[in-house]
Order: C-alpha cells, then structure tokens, then sequence
C-alpha cells in the first residue's frame, strides 16, 4: 500500500477534494439513514389463522387445526409446530431456521390449504412476524366540540395515514358500529311459521340486480338487467312474509311482527385516563424508517386539532430517538477522551489533531457501505461506531508517531521522502493488525440464529470504519503531517518510562519463569471470578411502559367485562407511580389475534424515578384484591411491555404432555403453584385454559328418523334462536347500513332449548322429544405442540444466571406429584443462549485460526504469529475482573467483546513484533538488542493506541441510559481485556520471543563472550 502514500504526496490537491467529496457523501448518506432501534430482522416464523365461524374449540381442532398440522409439519426445515384452537378461530405458529426462504414456504402453505377438504366456511390467512410487526404507536382519540371523530376517521384520517409510504396498517379500537336493527316478537314470529334465515332471505329477495341477457337491436346490442329495491325504512316494514315450513299460515308484513330501530353497537371499550376514546395502532412496513413514519402520522393528526384531540399511549419514535440521542452523545465523548488521550502522550495539539481526523473520517465513509447496503441507524450501528471511535484512530496515532519521532531525530527537517519513509516503516505493521481485526468479525456471519442476525450491522459499521481507517493513515495523515510538522523541537532524551521499562524488560529476560508462573496465577485466578458471575444472553433492562391483561372466566359478557375494567381504572387513577393508562376491553389480543369479550388489556406509563420490579409487585396484589373481589376465577398479569425487541432468552418453561385434559390442568396447576414460590422468578404464566359452561344436544338417531328431523335442522333452529342474524347492507333513506335480524326474547335456560319447537311434516315437535340437553363444562382452547396436546408454564428469571435457575426450577418441576400419564421436558432460554455461546466459541477459536494465517502470510515465518498470540492468552484477566467489578452477567455482548479482542490485542503485539523483525533484518542487532529497543521505540504508540481505545469505550461502560446496555457489556470486556493484555504484552512478548528463538539466544551470548 506504499504507492497510495506515494500519490497522495505527489497529489495533495486531488486527495483533499477527494476527502471533501467523501465527507459529502457521508452526511447525505447519514441524512438518507432510515432510524430504527433494532436491525431490521425478520424472524423465520409464520403464523396460520383458520377461521372457522361457529365451530366450538374442538371442532375447530378436529375440523381445520389437526388437518393443517398434519401436513404443515412436512415442510422442508420447520422446527416446530404449536397450535392453539379457540371457539370459531384456530392459530398454528412455525419456526423456521433462519435464512429459509419464506416466500417459498407461503406458496407450499397456500398450496396446502387448496388441497385439504376443510369446510366451505372456514378462512385461512398466513402473517409472518419480524420486528416491524409490532405496533410502532398507540394513539387516543378524543373529538373536540361536536365533531364526529369515527366519521372524520373513516373519511380523511385513515385514508391520508394509509398514503404514507411508510405504513402497513392502521386499525382503530372502540369504533361503534351504526345499525339497523330488526327485532321480532317471538310469538308472533312462531305463529306465522317463520325464523330469523326465512325472513333474510325474503328480504334479500325484494333487494335483486342480475343481468338478464341482451336485446340484439340492428346496431346495437342493449344489455338488460332485472332489479327491485327496498329503497326506504317504510318500504322494508311492508315487505310480505310467507312461512316455507307451515304452507297454512297466512302470510304477514315484517312491520306486523317486527319493531325496526336504528341503533349503535359496540363490540369493544377503549379508554384513556378513564375517558372514552378511540384507540389507533400504527404498524409499519419492515423496512420504512420509525422515527420518518411516526413523525408523518403525527403531522396528519396535527391537520385536525380543530376537530380531535389526541393521547400518545406510547410511540416506539420517542424512544428510539432517545436511544440514538444517548449513542451519539457517548460517542461523540469516546472521541473527545481519544483525543485527550493521544493528546498527553503526543503533548502536540497538531499532532493530536491529525491523529484524530480519521474518527470523523472513518465514520463517515462507513455510513456510506451502510446506506449502500440499506443498513439502519440502530443500536447495533451506533453501538458499533462508539465501539469503532477508539479503534479507528490507532492506524493514524502510529503513523504519525513515527514520522513525529523521525522529525525530531531528523537534522534536515521534513520532506516527502522523510514522511513516505517513516509510513513505509510501519505499513506492514498497521495494515496487518487492521486486517487481524477485520477478519476477527467474519465469523459472526457463520454464527447462527438471532445472534448473527442481530450482530452482523454491528461487525459490519465496525469493519467499514477500520478499513476507512487504514486508507485515511496512509493518504491523508501523512500529507497532514508534512504540512504540520515544518518546525518541531528536536527529540528530548529517553523519559523516565522509556529507560525503566527497557530495565523492566531486561529484568523479565533474566527471570522468564517468574514471569510465566506470575501471569498463569493470574490468569487462573481471574477464572475463579467465572462463578460469581450470571449467564444470561442480554442483560435485563427495565421498561417504564407496563403492560396488564385480565381474562375473565370465557362465559363472561363485554358489559360485565367492562364494569370489573373501570374499577381496576379506579384503582391506578389512584396510584402515584402511574402517569398515563390505556384501556382496551375486549379488543383483540395481540399475541394470539383473537378477540374475546371477557379480556381486558391496559398499557400503563409510569413516571420517572419508580423501582419497576417491587412496583409490578405492589400493583399485581392491589390488582388481585379488585379482580379477586369481582371475579374470583379471573386471572391476571403485570408485566414490563414487549414492543418487539430482541429476545433475552431469560426465561425458563416447563411444558406439560397428556391426552388427559383434567389431569393436564391439575399438573399445570401445579406447577405454576410450585414456579411462584421463587423468588428470583417473575411474571409466572399457566397458558392452559379455564373451562366454561356448554350446553349438549345430543340427538337421538331413532326419534328424530321417525319425524323426519335431520341434525342440520336442529342446528339451524337453535342458531336461529341464540344468535343474531346479519342480512347484510342494505341503502335505505339514502343511507348504507348493516341490518340485523334478532328476538326480543333471549334463550336464558336449559329449559328453553328442550321447549323449543321444530316443524315437521307431523307436525311440530319439542326439542327435548328428539334430544337430549345437557350442560357440561368444556375447555376454551385445546394447544398441541408438534402434534401433541399440551400445557405451557412459563416464568422470567430476574437473577442474572439463567442456567442455574432454570436448573433448579427443573429438577424441583421432576420431584413434583404429577398426575400418572402427564409427562414434562423443561428448559428455555439459558438452552439456546448456551447454543449461542457454543456458536460464539466456535467463532472465537476461528478468529483466532483466521488471525493466524494472516500473520504467517504478513510475517513469512510460522513462530512469530504464535509470539503475537500469546498476548490473547492473558485477555481474561483484566475483562472478567471489569466485569465483577461493574456487576456486568456473561452475555452475548460479553462474547462479542472477547472476539473483539482477538483483533485489537494483537494489534499491540503486531506494532512490537514488526519492529523487532526490523532490529534484526535491517540493522542487524541481536535478539536482545531487538527486543529491548523495539519495546523503547513502540512503547509509545502502544500505550496511546491502547488508552486511546480505553478511553473511547469510558462513556458506553458507564452509561445507564435504556437502549445501550446490548453494548456496555462489551465495552466493559474490552476496557478490561485490554488494559491486563497491554501491561502484559509489553513483558510477555519479549519473553515468549526470546523463548521461541533460544537457540539463536544462546548463539548470541557465546558470540558476545568470545568478543569479550
């Protein structure tokens, strides 16, 4: 690489305008950035919701859920099946490795679902599920004055959001819906022999336009079209009704027996601070930008303030930005104490100034790989130029050290031959160690699962700036430099570090045994700090957005519902912690995408400055003693909001097999019971259902052959008598509304389904001569994994050491009396994490590997790449000390960190090595000699580029600010790792050299006696 050096002396002028363009094209490639704070990962999992309406749990299972399972888990590569089947609706998840091709998965599922024998009235829709799936917003809505916010909603709002480029989808909780409703008077209805489905379809009779052929004229053809209209409310009560079963009842206008109102119903609640609003959730398409799409719904709403108010519940933009706030104010500080640092070893301000000028340089020129390839500004990118800001100077501080030093030694000053020298002196040195650190992150690419995919954007910006670094040392530093350096004092003496070192070194030569044993003692002394210290794979950080759920025994009501959800409401307008709450009772869950009316969802804010952990607690118990109160087989959770982060794995579950319903909820019982007796565990979940009341008609074959009834027909006139009717949209006075068909007189007993009366052709008969009705209690969903019926227990670990505690929570699940036949495996998250951390191993040994052949193709020799990895061997020390110290768990972060260190501590041992290589073939010193000066010469460097990394990473080990703890782990790591491998490397490499080379050692001393 000398000969860029060499062009850019010859080319000042073009070189600058060249950086020029490339700052330029760095800040628009920053503006161009979409913000995000996580990578844009989508997760290889699909989701199936069947649709099946009517159709109760179990027939949804017989019917759609076990037909699609037995084919589903046929696909090429699915890792598991779970499917969970409610009343009329069935959901199955898949896992998939990553990387699978999702497209080609939904085209087999597609094909799938037309080839299976499912009933006529089910419906099958496939979602997939990545970060951008979540909610990016929470919006209340409040009208102002006397607007019409679902009119104004419906008209203008929805329509202008649904414009912005970046939305996928924006639904609307509380809506009321406008209908028309038609209510019979039960009596008179059975005296005229008709039901609610005769009456639909004599309704929809009078409301026809079909084509009814064409007449051929002599030059045209004129189509013609049959229509009748129910154009008003008056002309819909005359409609004649004719009863199909009793041929002998006289006919009727629907008006006779039928008072038709319009009227408004609501499917669902949504509050706000008590208040009734409407709820607006904003989701956004994978790869738009969250803070742009935010910011645009927000400018919309702004358009109307005249006619709504609004309430942020939460906003996924708020927190982002402050995330990219807090990164970029680390590291803007990790590049000031850089500065500083270089600057007391340098104590020149313009050599400090061009060492620095590659941070803004590199950083740069990084974003515009990152724009180019559609990389994200997230906490992985930011997180990695903070990480970047220490390492991307040490290329510059070398260079400009040694034309520095070679200035001052220098009697005719600077020239161009001086400058191109000096950096062809070290080239080999800073090209091979940047190198080493780029091909240090090349195996998180072979690192599976989330972890690879979440850390590749990090690796990348990383592996962007030290490349931009290397190029900015060879080019512009030394044209920098000969401007700079025309007029600098001549070299002072050796400092006192310089000379006590070089005895140091001397010292440690003559003692080399003393030093090995000293350094191993330390070394396995810091392994004994592995037990104190938690395994997790991202550290827990607390969220002040809490999310409540209450579920109500299934047979409740949405009146009911909604009166236990207003004294909850009660009780946290009451509550001090709570700054805002949202209310949602029964809307749609967003886990499962199911809506039941006996489920209430909150999401509270909380104000600043509360303990989260004891506060969940505190508020759960006061939840209990309402809900207990109102409700007392009601259940309930508090739990920290999840808007689709990364998952932490800090969890343990315990899942439950048997073909025994009873006894599978008798043994999830159980351990649910056995989990909440944990201290260190939080927010225990039982996912197996609660039973409800059903009611059993059983037909009996005989009775009903002998009057001619078929098991339809009872099912149609049940139907008929418990639900509603929809006939469907009808414009009357000018208005399109939904029309609905229903009794005034609900079913309200047992009695009442046995007293029903069936037409037949002798005459009619009760339902209760041909049935038998009978109430049993039912389970509200039926949940199989990978086939098998089963319950989930599942809690998460506030300890730092998931594996321990999810081992003993475990063993003590297997000493628990179960039920005979309920059978259990146990795990969760610590089982993946140690997968990862197998995967990080693996990448770590291959680093090292990858680092290895680069020296050897460097250096030519294969003992000088095995001195230089020495230095790794003492890395533990100083990091897992760091890491006791800050109270920091091992994490993937950790992991991450100790790779890093691979590349940046040999950097160290390169700088000394290649000077010693130097000592020998070019001036021709001994081993000692070598040795002892290049430790004087490169102590320097050494230390500025070490404590100019340290210094950098100061700001992100401290940081408590929610968003960036993914990357303290890891600075902490590299803090320490590399302060006890830089004090050690600058003892340990002479020694191991003089031990690789003692042949040539004792060569030399009997050389230098016989001179003597």
């Amino acid at each position: 690489m000398n000969f860029l050096t060499k062009f850019s002396l010859k080319n000042e002028v073009a070189v600058f305008i060249l950086s020029f363009l490339l700052i330029i094209a760095g800040l628009f490639s920053f503006s161009r950035l979409k913000i995000d704070l996580l990578p844009n990962i989508e997760f290889p999992q699909l989701s199936i919701e069947a649709v099946y309406p009517g159709a109760s749990p179990s027939d949804v299972n017989e019917q759609v859920t076990s037909k699609l399972e037995e084919q589903l888990k046929g696909l090429e590569g699915v890792k598991s099946v779970q499917s969970v089947s409610y009343e009329n609706v069935g959901i199955i998840n898949l896992e998939f490795p990553f990387n699978t091709d999702l497209d080609e998965v939904e085209q087999q599922i597609d094909t799938i679902t037309k080839d299976l024998d499912l009933s006529e009235s089910s419906t099958v829709d496939v979602n997939r599920f990545s970060f951008g799936t979540f909610p990016i917003m929470n919006i209340s809505l409040f009208a102002e004055g006397d607007a019409e916010v679902e009119k104004l909603l419906d008209s203008e709002i929805i329509p202008e959001l649904n414009k912005i480029e970046g939305i996928n989808s924006v639904s609307v909780g509380g809506v009321k819906d406008d209908l028309l409703q038609i209510t019979l008077d039960k009596e008179k209805a059975v005296a005229a022999g008709l039901t609610l489905e005769q009456i639909k379809e004599q309704i929809n009779q009078k409301s026809v336009s079909f084509p009814a052929g064409t007449v051929n004229g002599e030059e045209l053809q004129i189509p013609v079209r049959v229509e009748e209209k129910l154009d008003t409310i008056d002309a819909l009560k005359e409609v004649e009704l004719k009863s199909t079963v009793n041929p002998e009842a006289p006919p009727v206008s629907l008006g006779d027996i039928a008072t038709i109102e319009e009227v408004s119903e609501q499917g669902e609640y949504t509050r706000y601070n008590q208040q009734e609003a409407l709820t607006m959730a904003i989701t956004k398409k994978q790869d738009a930008n969250t803070v742009q799409v935010a910011n645009d719904a927000l400018e919309v709403l702004k358009k109307y303030d005249d006619d709504i108010n609004y309430a942020i519940g939460f906003d996924s933009a708020e927190g982002i930005e402050k995330s990219v706030e807090t990164l970029v104010k680390e590291g803007l500080l990790g590049a000031l104490f850089a500065s500083i640092a270089v600057l007391i070893f340098l104590r020149n301000f313009r050599a400090t100034i061009i060492s620095i000028i590659s941070i803004p340089l590199s950083l740069l020129v990084s974003v515009i790989f990152l724009n180019g390839l559609d990389i994200s500004l997230n906490i992985m990118t930011l997180g990695g130029m903070a990480v970047a800001v220490g390492r991307v100077v040490d290329d510059s501080i070398v260079v400009i050290e040694n034309i520095f030093r070679r200035v001052r030694k220098s009697e005719e000053g600077i020239s161009d031959e001086l400058v191109e020298s000096s950096t062809k002196e070290i080239l080999k040195a800073i090209t091979s160690s940047t190198i080493t650190t780029v091909v240090v992150f090349l195996p998180i690419g072979f690192v599976g699962g989330i972890t690879g995919e979440f850390f590749l954007p990090f690796a990348l910006t990383v592996v962007f700036s030290l490349l931009a670094s290397l190029l900015v040392a060879v080019t512009i530093v030394p044209i920098l430099a000969k401007f700079a350096f025309k007029k600098v004092p001549a070299e002072e003496k050796e400092g006192k570090i310089q000379r006590g070192y070089a005895k140091a070194i001397a010292w440690s030569l003559n003692h080399k045994i003393k030093i090995l044993i000293l350094s191993f003692l330390l070394l396995f002394g810091s392994f004994a700090l592995v037990p104190s210290l938690g395994f997790t794979f991202i550290p827990n950080e607390e969220q002040r957005l809490l999310q409540a759920n209450v579920l109500l025994p299934s047979s409740t009501s949405l009146e009911r519902t909604n009166e236990v959800s207003l004294k909850v409401e009660e009780l946290f307008a009451n509550e001090d912690e709570v700054k805002e709450v949202t209310t949602e009772v029964g809307s749609r869950d967003f886990a499962t995408g199911v809506k039941r009316p006996n489920q209430i969802g909150y999401f509270l804010n909380l104000k600043d400055g509360v303990h989260v952990d004891a506060y969940i607690d505190e508020l759960q118990s006061k939840m209990e003693d309402i809900v207990g109160e109102e409700s007392p087989k009601a259940t309930l959770s508090v739990s920290e909001a999840s808007t689709g982060g990364p998952p932490t794995n800090n969890n343990v579950t315990v899942d439950l097999f048997s073909s025994d319903l009873d006894d599978l909820q008798t043994a999830a019982k159980e351990v649910e019971n056995y989990l909440n007796t944990y201290d260190n565990l939080k927010y225990v979940k039982n996912n197996f259902s609660d039973k409800q009341k059903q009611l059993v008609v059983e037909v009996n074959q005989d009775k009903a052959s002998e009057y001619g009834v078929s098991g339809f027909q009872l099912v149609g006139i049940i139907t008929d008598q418990t639900k509603p009717v929809s006939v469907g949209d009808l414009t009357l006075d000018g208005t399109n509304r939904a029309v609905q068909l229903s009794y005034d007189e609900d079913i309200s007993s047992t009695k009442a389904i046995e007293d029903l009366q069936i037409f037949t052709q002798r005459g009619p008969v009760a339902v209760k001569d041909i049935a038998n009705v009978s109430e049993i209690d039912t389970f509200t969903s039926i949940q199989k994994l990978d086939g098998k019926v089963f319950a989930r227990v599942e809690a998460d670990i506030k300890d730092e050491n998931i594996q321990k505690v999810t081992q003993d929570v475990v063993e003590g699940v297997e000493k628990l009396n179960l039920p005979k036949g309920v059978s259990l495996e146990g795990g969760g998250g610590s089982d993946e994490t140690v997968e990862i951390f197998q995967s990080l191993g693996l990448a770590i040994l291959t680093a090292i590997g990858l680092v290895y052949l680069t020296m050897l193709i460097t250096f030519g020799k294969a003992r000088i790449p095995f001195i230089i990895l020495s230095s790794l061997i003492f890395v533990p020390i100083g990091s897992l000390i760091g890491l006791v110290i800050a109270k920091e768990p091992l994490s993937v972060s950790v992991m991450i960190g100790f790779l890093m260190l691979i590349g940046i501590v040999t950097t160290n041992a390169i700088v000394l090595v290649d000077r010693i290589t130097q000592n020998r073939e070019q001036k021709g010193m001994t081993i000692r000699e070598s040795l002892i000066e290049a430790g004087k010469t490169r102590l320097r460097p050494i230390l500025m580029t070490a404590f100019a990394t340290i210094a950098a990473l100061i700001p992100l080990a401290l940081t408590t600010s929610s968003g960036t703890l993914i990357s303290k782990g890891l600075a902490i790591t590299v803090i320490g790792g590399l302060t006890s491998s830089t004090l050690l490397t600058l003892i340990i490499i002479p020694v191991v050299y003089e031990l690789f080379f003692a042949k040539q050692v004792r060569k030399e001393r009997e050389l230098g006696k016989g001179a003597k």
